[in-house]
Parts: C-alpha cells; structure tokens; sequence
C-alpha cells in the first residue's frame, strides 16, 4: 500500500495538490528548469525512503547564497531536510546518517554533476567525488567519499 508521503508527492506532481499543501507534507528541493538528473536525484531519495519535491527556481545561485552556500561549492539542486541544506547529487545514505548523527552543521554539498553519484549515472562510469560537511562558520570537510 503507498505511503501517505508517496500519494502527496504523486497528487502535488499531478498538480492536484497545491505545492504549498505538498510542501507541509515533504522536503521542496530547487533546481535549474528542465534538470532531468535532479528529477532522477529524487527517484533515488525515493527508493531510500526520502521522498522531496522537486520545483524549478530562476535564481539557484541566488537561493544557495541564501542558505550559506559558499561560492563555488554549489550543487545542481539545493532544499533542507531535517533543518539541514542539501545541496547537489548528496546520496540518500548519507542524508540519513546526517539525520542520525545530526551533527552541529548546516548541512551537505556534491559541489557540481560528479559522475556515478545518485541521479548522475552513466552505466559503469564513475568518478571519485566528496560528500562535504558544511559547517555553521561557512568552512567545509569531507563526510564522506565514493567513487
């Protein structure tokens, strides 16, 4: 049987649920108008079990300052889950050690379109890249590693 969050994103993506009514139910994330990897990013939070809405932004740039994104660390998509930004091809995995850790931060970056990661795959093809910890003063560390 769908979950009661599945049915809203499906209604809202019908567009027989208003976004804002929507949006109470479940995480909105942002991206630059018709990005298909961030659409194919949320099928993958999905299946781990954190379904997001995903709505178009003219102002990505504008949007990531606003949530303390320093420049050059900006991902293709931007929202907050938790109380915490994500920010780019972050994989499911780890947003929810995010969520269990929750560390004292602002949250996580894929700067840029790595290869491999969650919505950016292209068959056996992949590239190291860096999940980043963001922290409150602006500064950023790795989290974690794949590829």
């Amino acid at each position: 049987m769908p979950t009661r969050r599945a049915i809203i994103a499906s209604l809202a993506a019908l567009g027989l649920l208003p976004a804002a009514a929507a949006s109470a139910a479940m995480p909105v994330f942002y991206r630059n108008r018709g990005c298909g990897c961030c659409l194919a990013w949320t099928e993958r939070m999905a299946a781990a079990g954190l379904p997001v809405l995903m709505e178009d932004n003219d102002d990505l740039a504008g949007l990531s300052a606003k949530l303390g994104i320093p420049p050059g660390l900006e991902g293709c998509h931007v929202g907050e889950i938790g109380g915490y930004v994500i920010s780019g091809h972050v994989p499911p995995g780890d947003i929810v050690r995010l969520l269990s850790e929750k560390p004292d931060a602002r949250g996580l970056l894929v700067p840029g379109m790595p290869v491999g990661s969650p919505g950016m795959e292209m068959g056996n093809q992949t590239e190291r890249y860096d999940v980043l910890l963001l922290a409150k003063d602006g500064t950023a560390s790795v989290f974690a590693t794949h590829g």
